[in-house]
């Protein structure tokens, strides 16, 4: 029992020049953790508003307060993002990631080849609608007759330009029509009842 004792003041007699001396500024004179008072301003609503300038807080206030900072668009207007979903709605999704900009199909096969399978990885490289926005791999899978020895290849060449141009079609055709576009009202439009 006294051995336990002994050791944690020892432990702590040896910590504790090294806490003290981490007190100290380069220039070796002793400072305390935080900030320097003559730097800040002693009427309190003038440091709130100083912190909130350089980003060391924030205000209830304006969580409920809508200044449309970020530039985020919805998924249901990002043209390429639903006509990528349109063209591969026939595949069960595994991923979708909206602000990751990515979108990755299950494995899929038709009825006629069981033992064969595709997945599709579409990946946003830009919002733009040009044929270099758009990063997409295809997998296919084969199969045995058991299912524990399969292969799975990366196919390139006509399928991935196939699909892409689909995309790109579609994703200029929903552009074109500007009817889809839906403005959402604003919350003071709502409460006026």
């Amino acid at each position: 029992m006294k051995i336990s004792k002994l050791l944690k003041i020892s432990a702590i007699i040896l910590i504790f020049p090294f806490l003290i001396i981490s007190c100290k500024s380069p220039d070796g004179k002793f400072k305390l953790p935080g900030g320097d008072a003559r730097k800040f301003p002693a009427d309190p609503k003038k440091r709130v508003e100083q912190n909130l300038k350089e980003g060391r807080g924030f205000r209830l206030n304006d969580a409920f307060t809508s200044k449309g900072g970020g530039v985020f668009e919805f998924a249901s207007s990002n043209e390429l993002w639903r006509a990528s979903l349109d063209i591969v709605d026939f595949m069960p999704l595994s991923s979708v990631n909206y602000s990751g900009g990515i979108i990755i199909t299950d494995w899929y096969s038709d009825n006629n080849s069981p033992n064969e399978s595709i997945k599709i990885s579409i990946r946003f490289l830009t919002n733009e609608i040009r044929s270099d926005a758009l990063d997409i791999k295809i997998f296919n899978r084969k199969c045995s007759t058991s299912s524990l020895n399969c292969t799975v290849n990366d196919v390139e060449g006509k399928l991935v330009t196939e699909l892409k141009k689909e995309i790109l079609k579609r994703a200029a055709k929903y552009k074109n029509d500007n009817t889809t576009e839906y403005t959402y009202p604003k919350m003071k439009d709502l409460t006026k009842d």
